[in-house]
């Protein structure tokens, strides 16, 4: 009797093994973007910046306001899924320069030119530890007033600056932009609109990178983002494209990302953490927006009450990002951030 249990799970490793960790047909899908080549010209106020989380080396962006007579607030810039500081950010960054405030933008480690190996790895645990990097470093220049950082996060990140105001009473505000803020609600989403098939080929592309890096071998990835029916994490209609519009700047963006992220991707809820956020916070939200739940910024406007404000837009995810709708976007931001600081 013990033989045979022993020989089904002998039989069960090795299939395992085979097929799913070996086997050369299970190949990395490809979904191709372009994406700029070469860095483009420094602003002057921006200035290359290094903190270390562990022996990792975290490398960011700091700007400066050009006139300033004492110390001055800082705005702190996390990027969504798979972004590069160089990607989105310095938009948001040299607008809030304009208004007077310092700002900081990095790359989460595993992305873009900062260290950790493997390369793409997303796991937003890691991810909000780099965040927390970014306040400490924040806190330690003499231009800053460290009673005046403002947490951002846009789409994956807009909850991280939840996490955080939850544990650091000191920080001083939190702005989400169409932000993922119930890993739960959002995943049912995701569900609902692409069905199990979809799910259980991700899974097994996610078994063979965890099996592969249990081993030492390189990672398996798949595409960040793909058109509708490829093989990618993301595949909404307009995802692809919204992508390819914010990244045609980027000389650092790769659309793969380890294919273990639909394993050990999920890190924290941002919702359950809004209960003990006492800090004033605004979640700009996108009526049309098939990748992150409505329902789910309802209910953390309902666990923090007067504490968060919430704008709504008419509009789809990638919409807020360019033209009219991104400078109606900055501007609520600004005047919010002009309140509590």
């Amino acid at each position: 009797m013990f033989l045979s249990g022993f020989l089904i799970v002998l039989v069960l490793v090795l299939v395992y093994l085979l097929i799913i960790i070996f086997f050369p047909i299970l190949r990395e899908p490809q979904v191709q973007m372009k994406n700029q080549e070469e860095e483009r010209v420094a602003p002057e106020n921006r200035e290359e910046i290094v903190y270390e989380i562990g022996e990792e080396r975290v490398h960011g962006w700091f700007y400066l306001p050009k006139e300033r007579k004492t110390t001055v607030p800082c705005i702190i810039l996390s990027h969504g899924f798979g972004g590069t500081k160089d990607a989105l950010l310095e938009r948001y960054a040299l607008r809030f320069n304009e208004a007077g405030y310092a700002a900081l933008t990095y790359d989460y480690r595993h992305f873009g030119t900062s260290e950790g190996k493997p390369r793409q790895l997303y796991m937003a645990s890691k991810q909000e530890e780099d965040l927390r990097g970014a306040v400490d470093y924040a806190r330690k220049r003499k231009e800053v007033d460290c009673k005046k950082i403002v947490l951002w996060g846009t789409s994956a990140s807009g909850g991280y600056g939840l996490v955080l105001a939850a544990e650091n009473p000191t920080i001083a505000g939190v702005i989400a932009q169409c932000p993922a803020l119930d890993k739960n609600i959002d995943g049912r989403v995701v569900l609902e609109r692409e069905g199990w098939r979809f799910f259980l080929k991700l899974f097994v592309h996610a078994q063979r990178d965890r099996g592969r890096g249990r081993l030492g071998l390189s990672p398996h990835y798949i595409p960040i983002v793909g058109r509708p029916g490829e093989t990618a994490m993301l595949t909404a209609v307009g995802a692809y494209e919204g992508y390819q519009d914010i990244l045609l700047n980027s000389p650092t963006f790769q659309n793969r990302v380890c294919a273990q992220v639909l394993l050990t991707g999920r890190g924290e809820n941002p919702s359950d953490f809004a209960v003990h956020v006492h800090c004033p916070t605004l979640i700009l939200a996108c009526e049309k927006d098939i990748l992150v739940s409505m329902e789910a910024v309802e209910k953390v406007k309902k666990s923090m009450g007067d504490h968060c404000r919430v704008k709504t837009y008419p509009i789809e995810h990638f919409d807020i990002y360019q033209g009219e709708n991104f400078d109606n976007a900055v501007q609520d931001m600004l005047e919010f951030i002009a309140e509590i600081v």
